[in-house]
């Protein structure tokens, strides 16, 4: 990559609302040839190297931006990368990618007036979006790892076990998804694996940008539509399920259109998956950090979050009636 157009005097640093693991920030870039409004994604951990020199492993922000790279060239709308960190710039593992302007607020995209417009197209963008994304060449990929429902929830049970916490809802999730496991016989594809209302860039007239690349894997494709499906991804807006913006059937002609095939019976499994999978991670973050990461508040006010996703599986697995 061009390093070197990077070169200038940093302005207006200003750290953006973040997840739990990772950090954005937001700066101006002044350069004689103009300014530059562009992004740092950093890492809150530090990378620990290979011990093998020889070896060709990416640092997980490294993976993500060249993931961004590959999705730019296949079509898909997501910032350009403009510089992967190095060892020796001394600022950890991350990279620099340039500014689109928009919302990423869940709740403001699912109310703001003006988004109303975008509202009416944002489900069925998804679809197209997402089937450009599981239409991706999974050889040309860096190495990812092959994640399948049977995995997933293995995963998540034992992540739940040894929480030491007792959730009778929980078991009844865990129980469901046994016994209701898809068969499926293609292979593979790309999967984003955190494809939701809260990591896209939206403005007025819709879809502007994919984020948060960083839980990327192989698997089924359903599992990216069930994902954006779940209840938590609303923002209140429960009586529209495709992250509180649109309607399922949107969203399905969208990722049809984009010659995707949907499966409704593998989208509802993933969408029972990922409530279960949220009120996991949710349970998970009231604890201190085990890697020796901070405790921070977010962390905290996700933890507490649990027992939304409890409502949510119970609407799922025996909804009264109305409930969707």
């Amino acid at each position: 990559m061009n390093r070197q157009s990077l070169a200038g005097t940093v302005d207006d640093l200003r750290q953006l609302s973040g997840g739990a693991n990772q950090e954005t920030w937001a700066f101006r870039l002044q350069t004689p040839a103009g300014d530059q409004s562009l992004i740092l994604r950093r890492s809150r951990s530090e990378v620990r190297q290979s011990d093998d020199p020889g070896a060709n492993i990416l640092s997980p922000m490294a993976l993500e931006a060249t993931l961004l790279e590959h999705a730019a060239a296949a079509g898909v709308p997501v910032p350009k990368v403009l510089a992967i960190l190095q060892p020796d710039d001394g600022m950890g593992d991350g990279f620099i990618m340039n500014l689109i302007p928009g919302e990423t607020l869940g709740g403001r995209i699912v109310r703001n007036p003006e988004f109303t417009a975008a509202r009416k197209v944002l489900a069925y963008q998804c679809g197209k979006t997402l089937a450009a994304i599981h239409s991706m060449d999974v050889a040309s990929l860096p190495s990812l790892p092959e994640i399948d429902a049977p995995n997933t929830l293995d995963t998540y049970l034992l992540r739940h076990r040894s929480s030491g916490f007792d959730r009778p809802v929980f078991e009844l999730a865990f129980q469901w998804l046994r016994g209701n496991m898809p068969v499926t016989t293609a292979e593979p594809t790309l999967v984003h694996g955190d494809f939701r209302n809260g990591n896209l860039i939206v403005g007025e007239t819709g879809l502007r940008a994919v984020l948060d690349w960083e839980l990327a894997h192989l698997g089924d494709p359903m599992e990216d539509l069930g994902w954006l499906c779940v209840n938590s991804w609303r923002f209140g807006k429960t009586d529209l399920p495709v992250g509180g913006f649109g309607h399922r059937e949107d969203l399905f002609s969208g990722y049809e259109a984009g010659g995707g095939h949907v499966d409704p019976d593998r989208v509802r499994f993933w969408e029972v998956m990922g409530c279960l999978k949220w009120g996991v991670m949710c349970q998970g973050m009231a604890r201190s950090p085990g890697d020796g990461s901070p405790r921070t508040i977010e962390r905290a006010a996700i933890g507490r979050r649990t027992s939304e996703t409890e409502i949510d599986l119970l609407n799922l697995l025996a909804p009264l009636e109305g409930v969707r």
